[in-house]
């Protein structure tokens, strides 16, 4: 604040106040407070409940979307969430949104940005109908997705994956099998659980639209290479 005072032929001194304002002072914009709390349980591949100060909270991973449980890849995406979250385990919430059932959506943190996590191991999708509402990680999420399709792991590893928005409209497109002349005569028992003609001619996991399936020896087609009964895991 700076004071001048001017002498004025009229013996009254007019006195001008000058106040400078700090145009770089930073204006806070309210943001909903981080919540604290420890996993009481993980529903599917982006929900869990957690435990706070508050009682026991629903949160919806934002801005991602995971297979839903009895779609390809759901079991996978709860189980490897359950294996990140266990039981107890600390973790940070910071909320987004609140979703039509009433759950918290919001960005999970550990030591990691576990949202982000999923998506790069290839168990979710970023969520592009509701990225706005993470504009601090979409980049990062989008990246993400970027490095797990070019690697092919999780679901990209399938060669027609449904997103789930599409799965719970009944919208998904259904890979056609490998074309094989009097396929439902010559079927394969080594694959109990659908229709592979026997070798010849061999085929490989990028032949067939089906992942991780049931396998029995002697496997003509080499597909469980790990020889753990399951078939086409990558």
């Amino acid at each position: 604040m700076k004071i001048t005072i001017r002498p004025n032929k009229s013996k009254i001194n007019i006195i001008t106040i000058t106040v400078k304002i700090n145009s770089m002072i930073p204006i806070q914009v309210s943001q909903a407070p981080v919540i604290t709390g420890q996993i009481v349980s993980v529903g599917d591949g982006d929900t869990i409940t957690i435990k706070t100060s508050n009682g026991n909270i629903t949160v919806r991973l934002a801005c991602i979307d995971a297979p839903e449980r009895n779609q390809s890849g759901g079991k996978e995406a709860a189980q490897r969430l359950t294996a990140i979250l266990p039981k107890g385990m600390s973790v940070k919430v910071t909320p987004v949104d609140k979703d039509q059932y009433g759950r918290t959506v919001g960005i999970v943190v550990t030591t990691q940005n576990i949202n982000q996590q999923l998506v790069q191991e290839g168990l979710a999708w970023v969520y592009e109908a509701y990225i706005n509402k993470c504009q601090n990680i979409a980049t990062p999420l989008r990246q993400a997705q970027k490095v797990a399709k070019e690697k092919r792991v999780g679901l990209w590893s399938q060669s027609n994956p449904c997103p789930p928005w599409d799965y719970r409209k009944n919208q998904c497109v259904t890979a056609s099998p490998v074309p094989v002349p009097n396929q439902q005569k010559k079927c394969d028992p080594s694959y109990p659980d659908f229709c592979i003609p026997p070798a010849p001619p061999d085929l490989n996991c990028g032949d067939i639209p089906q992942r991780r399936f049931r396998v029995l020896q002697p496997d003509p087609h080499k597909f469980d290479r790990d020889k753990d009964g399951i078939g086409c895991e990558s």
